[in-house]
């Protein structure tokens, strides 16, 4: 089996292929799979039962961070967890810190969240999930240093295996994240460092709610 990343296109359009959304047989499929991978999964028929299924796995008052997700900002989870004062969010907290000054403790916070949520770029039909980011500041609470993480997966994001999974990270997810990072601070994205996660050792660590419509990039 091959796994090399595909080349970058040359054009910097989003293949609309990689946004259809999986059939509720393919999402049932792919739920299996995550479960036998030692994944929870629960699967929310839109976004709004999404936003209440996370919600749900949310303690009163506890610890709970987040990377950078589109996902979780269309469904106003960011918002509610960083403004609603039901959690100790971390988020906030690392912006009013100054990098220059406290670089070193907004590492330390951020790296071993008590809960960390998020998304991903691709799920696999055979369970394996794959993030892609610039900095990394969200893979390590993701693969070890968090307490708990649950991931948000729109049903476009199934895809059959790695390769597609990496094709769909380069064709898909880079060229949208090149257009919101350029609107927003005028530069452009890209895939520094990658994430694949084919099972999870730790009973009732990793939670993914797949939702059976399209959310996020």
């Amino acid at each position: 089996m091959t796994t090399a990343i595909a080349p970058r296109p040359s054009t910097t359009m989003a293949d609309p292929a990689f946004a259809r959304p999986a059939g509720q047989a393919r999402l049932e499929r792919t739920a299996r799979a995550l479960e036998a991978n030692g994944f929870g999964v629960l699967i929310a028929r839109d976004g709004a039962e999404a936003r209440e299924l996370v919600l749900g796995l949310l303690p009163e008052g506890g610890e709970v961070h987040q990377g950078a997700s589109q996902t979780l900002d269309e469904l106003g989870i960011t918002r509610e967890v960083a403004e609603s004062g039901r959690y100790d969010a971390i988020r906030p907290r690392l912006w009013a810190m100054d990098r220059a000054t406290q670089g070193r403790e907004m590492r330390k916070l951020g790296a071993a969240p008590d809960l960390m949520l998020g998304s991903v770029q691709a799920v696999t039909e055979d369970g394996a999930l794959v993030v892609a980011s610039k900095t990394g500041s969200q893979l390590g609470p993701y693969a070890f240093g968090a307490g708990k993480v649950v991931w948000v997966v729109g049903a476009q994001k199934v895809v059959a295996d790695l390769d597609e999974a990496f094709r769909r990270v380069e064709r898909y997810s880079l060229p949208l994240e090149h257009e919101r990072s350029r609107a927003a601070y005028g530069v452009e994205s890209a895939v520094n460092k990658l994430l694949v996660i084919r099972g999870e050792v730790q009973p009732g660590r990793a939670t993914v709610v797949l939702v059976r419509e399209p959310v996020g990039a």
